[in-house]
């Protein structure tokens, strides 16, 4: 997706991801809430993923306005964290335990969802390799 802010233009880093694989994300957010560790929000993101303590970041791409969200995917990549995104800032804000809506959610410590994040970053690398999934 590319943006058109005047003289700036931002490319947005998105790809996309089975509907399989983003529904196993809110469902490690919500297993990590319980056992883990998350931080909620862009800002809190982006300072996990900094200091080195992020293990995936999940980003809303119904953000509005996109330039909120746009800089983590650069972030990720940099620090070579693995990221996708999902559909619905609302069921990221309910997955995480909030009653308000979620631009982004990074995982630092899966605790009992350590297994179901593995998998998430393993199809996350196919996809991202190879531009498609295999089933299983």
């Amino acid at each position: 997706m590319i943006l058109y802010l005047g003289v700036r233009t931002i490319l947005l880093k998105k790809f996309e991801v089975p509907k399989e694989l983003s529904d196993k994300a809110y469902q490690a957010i919500e297993a990590t809430k319980k056992s883990g560790k998350v931080k909620k929000g862009t800002n809190e993101s982006t300072k996990a993923v900094e200091r080195g303590l992020a293990k995936l970041v999940v980003i809303a791409s119904d953000v509005d306005p996109p330039e909120i969200v746009a800089p983590l995917p650069y972030i990720c990549d940099e620090k070579k964290v693995p990221f996708l995104f999902v559909p619905s800032k609302e069921k990221l804000g309910k997955a995480c335990g909030i009653d308000v809506s979620a631009s982004a959610v990074t995982i630092t410590e899966a605790g009992e969802a350590d297994k179901l994040l593995k998998e998430i970053i393993s199809k996350l690398r196919e996809i991202r390799e190879t531009g498609k999934v295999t089933k299983g």
